[in-house]
């Protein structure tokens, strides 16, 4: 019994970190050992049309997984972060084939169309330098949003950290 717990909590786990699909790009001449500190763009974070409380998800995670990486906040810093979201609804047509059996022969085969529809969620991070303004790395995630906070919480957390898993830890010299 102990271990068919264990199998079904990385079983979902696993299927629950597999929602999230990223995409990352970086400037392959940039030398990432000079950056040590970063900001965001305050201008970018304010044109973000999503609410507050998302915003401030958004923006708290970001910031633990920079100084988890060994990033400080500064109001001088040597990188610039940019955010962006967006939103789209996927509309699934699912059909079903309803045959009721009377009997040895079928009556009234029908088919049947349900819509079904999820809000994917797009969020998009642009790391910049902040003395040259030349774009060293981004990272686009998507994935199926929550409207339950708990799960949101959560659910930003692995995006954000989904995204940032690629950008590459601070070496102290």
């Amino acid at each position: 019994m102990k271990t068919f717990v264990t199998v079904l909590f990385f079983s979902i786990f696993f299927v629950s970190c597999s929602s999230v699909k990223v995409l990352t790009d970086f400037d392959s001449s940039a030398n990432f050992s000079q950056y040590k500190s970063f900001a965001f763009s305050k201008n970018q974070i304010k044109k973000i049309e999503i609410s507050d409380l998302d915003k401030k998800r958004i923006l708290s995670s970001i910031e633990k997984q920079m100084q988890m990486k060994g990033y400080t906040v500064s109001n001088n810093p040597d990188l610039i972060i940019n955010v962006n979201t967006k939103s789209r609804e996927d509309v699934y047509i699912n059909r079903y084939n309803d045959y009721p059996y009377y009997g040895w022969y079928p009556y009234g085969m029908s088919t049947t169309y349900r819509p079904s529809s999820r809000i994917i969620g797009l969020l998009y991070i642009d790391v910049i330098d902040a003395k040259t303004g030349s774009l060293l790395w981004q990272g686009n995630g998507s994935g199926t949003l929550s409207s339950n906070r708990a799960t949101r919480d959560e659910l930003i957390n692995n995006f954000v950290s989904k995204l940032l898993e690629s950008y590459p830890e601070l070496v102290l010299q």
